[in-house]
């Protein structure tokens, strides 16, 4: 039985249906970027997919999910081997060519119809590229919803971590990330290599943590900052994979699945409300 929310598994005349039902686009997005000594390098590629491929199996009538994109914005990973980023360091003048991508797909979808879309992310870089992405479609189709959402934010999934999680202190290639890929590609991981790594400098307003939580009572809220990688870590790795199991993964992925679900059908219900230009002789065709 062929999956009708796969879109590009669809013919163009299933396109069209999914757009006469007011189906929301979903897109994954990750990155190929180092993940410590033991995981692969598209850990965030089979996490995002693997998240939104369950969310599709509790809803799968009422989206449709793109093909996960594989490359996202990673330039300061790039002293680790690995990592393809859009753009590279040398080309850090066109720092917009990822943001401006994914306007390309989110207006494509838009252009066929779509009027709710929504990027599930999977890499912490990609989020202020998303974020642009998705206001820069509405600008160009107002009558279009389209967002984005990291995974691991969702209160559900945080409410998980607090539950399944042994380590304090999770950002990349952690307990947390392990865990997921353990759930999903077991063989994949080398669990004998990981190792922990939380030499990370931390002060009251230099930290972060995946699982949302203050590293201790004399932290604050968190400036926005990204060293590249290597002067963050010796390893590639901020958190302790060696906690790691499939049955935290497992636990995660449900969490994540179902809340998602929620958004999905939040955004599909969602009312488009036309613009009310408040200027002077202005109209909405006249202003820009």
């Amino acid at each position: 039985m062929k999956d009708l929310y796969r879109y590009e598994k669809l013919t163009w005349h299933e396109v069209n249906e999914a757009v006469e039902a007011a189906k929301v686009a979903v897109i994954p997005v990750g990155t190929i970027e180092d993940h410590g000594p033991h995981l692969p390098l598209d850990t965030d590629d089979v996490i995002a997919t693997a998240v939104v491929l369950e969310t599709a199996k509790l809803i799968p009538e009422d989206l449709v999910v793109l093909p996960t994109v594989p490359f996202g914005y990673s330039p300061h990973h790039i002293d680790f081997p690995g990592p393809i980023t859009i753009p590279t360091p040398r080309l850090s003048h066109d720092w917009d060519v990822f943001v401006r991508y994914m306007h390309n797909v989110a207006c494509s979808l838009a252009h066929h119809g779509f009027k709710k879309i929504l990027m599930v992310n999977a890499h912490g870089s990609n989020r202020p590229c998303l974020d642009l992405a998705g206001r820069l479609t509405i600008l160009d189709y107002p009558d279009v919803q389209c967002g984005y959402i990291s995974w691991w934010e969702l209160e559900t999934v945080q409410e998980t971590f607090d539950r399944v999680l042994d380590s304090a202190l999770t950002d990349h290639a952690c307990e947390i990330e392990t865990s997921v890929y353990l759930a999903v590609q077991p063989e994949m991981v080398y669990m004998d290599r990981a190792e922990a790594d939380i030499s990370y400098d931390f002060s009251p307003h230099i930290w972060s943590n995946m699982r949302g939580t203050k590293p201790g009572p004399e932290f604050r809220n968190p400036i926005h900052m990204n060293d590249f990688w290597s002067m963050d870590t010796k390893n590639g790795v901020w958190g302790d994979p060696t906690k790691a199991t499939a049955r935290k993964g497992r636990a995660i992925l449900e969490a994540a699945a179902k809340e998602l679900a929620e958004v999905v059908l939040e955004l599909k219900n969602r009312h488009v409300r036309k613009r009310v230009p408040h200027q002077a002789g202005r109209s909405v065709d006249s202003t820009p």
